[in-house]
């Protein structure tokens, strides 16, 4: 009962920073930018591969102990984040355009960025030390696949986009045959 207790615990927490990275994350992307994935696991959280990993108890309660001592300055660092992109969103829409604003408002945001990366990288070492050179090789393994799957999402989704442009002259080139009243 308690050993599930404890496994619930461990798990709320990882998936508390793994939320918190998510959203800062997402704010870290700009309108329409693309975005480098990573995480602080050697992949892009922490959650799914503590699974796949097969982490001892003790493992466990040291991640927590990792998490706990950075969950300060995530939500410091996320919330700091998170108001620079906003910042940055109102310096674009102001009319009329306003270059110093914009500029001061996008170097802050790349210092939010540049604190929330190394921030991540931190935690990403503290964690990755706290692996067997076992689980390290296979948490390398599943962050070699993920990142294959994304690329051939990636691929496919370029495919479906090129599909249409190709099927949108076509479309304009065969005339529309005008609606008729219908009888009746």
């Amino acid at each position: 009962m308690q050993q599930t207790l404890r496994t619930r615990a461990v798990t709320a927490v990882v998936a508390a920073v793994i939320v918190a990275g998510a959203a800062t994350v997402a704010f870290a992307q700009g309108p329409g930018g693309h975005w480098r994935r990573g995480g602080f696991g050697p992949g892009r959280g922490a959650l799914p591969f503590a699974r796949a990993l097969d982490l001892s108890e003790a493992q466990r309660e040291q991640m927590r102990t990792v998490m706990d001592r950075y969950r300060d300055q995530m939500t410091l660092a996320g919330k700091r984040l998170r108001e620079a992109h906003e910042a940055q969103r109102a310096a674009v829409d102001t009319v009329p355009v306003n270059e110093a604003l914009i500029r001061s408002t996008v170097q802050t945001l790349a210092t939010a960025q540049t604190d929330m990366a190394l921030l991540r990288a931190r935690i990403h070492s503290d964690v990755w030390a706290l692996l067997t050179p076992e689980q390290q090789e296979k948490s390398t393994q599943l962050k070699a696949e993920r990142e294959a799957r994304i690329k051939e999402r990636v691929q496919q989704r370029e495919q479906r986009r090129q599909q249409r442009q190709q099927r949108q002259p076509q479309q304009q080139q065969q005339p529309r045959q005008p609606l008729q009243p219908q009888q009746g």
